[in-house]
């Protein structure tokens, strides 16, 4: 058999006809030897290589360059749909290139320019997603369905916009990467509670739900103020009873502030005698009174006397708790209606328990109370040593002419020897026994008649 030499073969090969063992060999080419051999080699290796470079642009998977551009261009609205219409820095770039669109160009070089392009559109319309979605998580809708499908929705028309529009011309859809957040939080916080009171609006209304209303219930319970305490209660009685008490205190103190006015002191006598407390009570809405005074007369009469020799005895007619003879040293003799101290006498002011010309000082400090106030003088001027100090304090708005009571004094058997007219509250006088009363007990002496100190009510 005649063999074909392996040339043939691999010329038969290069060139796409198939194996030569599939073919009726020719017989000329049995008889190719030495240099044709060698030329028609060259000849087979240069139709191979053109082959070959017509060969490359149509890939084995693909049937004609055709055929690849209108896949291209069915697949390029699939990729554009994920994004929105480029920014104008690419609809730019695309303009020059439509412009620089040369008649000599290659056609491979427009696609590679266009896949470029493509790609750059690509990377600009994801930024631009990216930036919008991040804008629609800030936002934080209530529903996120309708959000998402809006996003989708946005984004198909706005690549439909663009690729109907010219594209010279900027998309107002398109926004800049570098814009910056305008909604401070305040505001965002406010968004979000207007979002809920529209949801809210139309929600149609539900039925109260009894378990979560049970659930509720403590916390309602809690709003409602708390009943008070019974400590607090308790603590409310007991001020409302002091103070009841403390008026009832006054009402009493004023009474008997007026029957001791407004009778002998006789009748006074009596008045305690059959209700010790009401000394008592007497004596301290007196005291809570006389406080009230920038200055007490006590003191005043206690300052003078601390300045007198101490061997002086005194006789405090109307002494009270003897804050008289707690302030100084002389001997005191103290005698009140009712005792509220070990060394108080108890007695009757018109006829105390002394002798004749005993004492050297006789203090009525505001005492002269009641109606008979001539026999309390009188009892003064009996048991005072003749050239005797009568000192007399009493309140400045009992006296309707003071001339007048000095001479009534006068005329009881004493001397004034001063007067003290500056204090708003009292005065004060000082008086010497010059001998007995000079006028007899049937005389009347009008100036002695002082008004009666009574407290109003408060």
């Amino acid at each position: 058999m005649f063999e074909e030499p392996e040339w043939a073969e691999e010329a038969s090969l290069a060139a796409g006809l198939g194996p030569v063992a599939s073919r009726p060999r020719p017989a000329a080419a049995c008889q190719v030897k030495g240099s044709k051999r060698r030329q028609l080699l060259a000849t087979l290796r240069a139709l191979q290589a053109a082959s070959l470079s017509q060969q490359l642009p149509s890939l084995p998977g693909s049937d004609s360059e055709e055929e690849e551009v209108v896949e291209r261009k069915k697949k390029r609205p699939k990729k554009a749909s994920l994004a929105s219409v480029p920014t104008k820095a690419e609809q730019k770039r695309k303009k020059q290139h439509q412009k620089q669109g040369l008649p000599g160009s290659d056609s491979e070089e427009k696609e590679v320019k266009k896949k470029k392009c493509q790609k750059r559109a690509l990377e600009g319309d994801s930024a631009a997603e990216d930036k919008r979605k991040g804008k629609c998580r800030k936002q934080a809708p209530s529903n996120p369905a309708q959000h998402l499908d809006g996003v989708d929705q946005t984004g198909a028309t706005a690549w439909k916009s663009g690729a109907t529009d010219d594209p010279s011309k900027p998309s107002p859809v398109t926004t800049s990467p570098h814009t910056p957040h305008a909604l401070s939080r305040k505001q965002w916080r406010n968004r979000q509670k207007n979002k809920r009171r529209h949801k809210n609006k139309f929600r149609p209304p539900q039925p109260p739900d009894p378990a979560k209303a049970t659930a509720t219930a403590p916390t309602e319970e809690t709003e409602v103020p708390p009943a008070p305490s019974q400590d607090n209660h308790e603590a409310r009685a007991g001020a409302l009873r002091a103070r009841m008490a403390q008026r009832l205190d006054g009402a009493r103190f004023r009474y008997l502030n007026e029957q001791l006015y407004s009778g002998p002191s006789s009748a006074a006598q009596r008045l305690f005698q059959e209700d010790p407390e009401a000394f008592l009570l007497y004596h301290r809405g007196f005291q809570s009174q006389v406080k009230k005074w920038p200055l007490q007369p006590v003191d005043r009469i206690a300052r003078d006397l601390r300045q007198r020799p101490a061997s002086l005895v005194v006789a405090d007619f109307g002494c009270g708790d003897c804050r008289l003879a707690s302030s100084i040293r002389n001997q005191v003799h103290c005698f009140d209606l009712a005792s509220v101290d070990p060394r108080v006498t108890v007695c009757d002011m018109a006829q105390v328990p002394l002798e004749d010309e005993s004492i050297d000082v006789a203090v009525f400090c505001l005492s002269l109370m009641g109606t008979n106030i001539r026999d309390f003088l009188e009892e003064a001027n009996r048991v005072l040593k003749p050239g005797g100090l009568l000192k007399v304090a009493e309140v400045s708005s009992r006296f309707e002419d003071v001339r007048a009571f000095l001479g009534a004094v006068t005329k009881l058997g004493f001397k004034i020897i001063s007067k003290d007219l500056s204090n708003s509250h009292f005065f004060l006088f000082d008086f010497e026994k010059t001998g007995p009363p000079r006028v007899g007990p049937k005389a009347q002496l009008l100036g002695l008649k002082l008004q009666p100190c009574l407290y109003k009510r408060r």
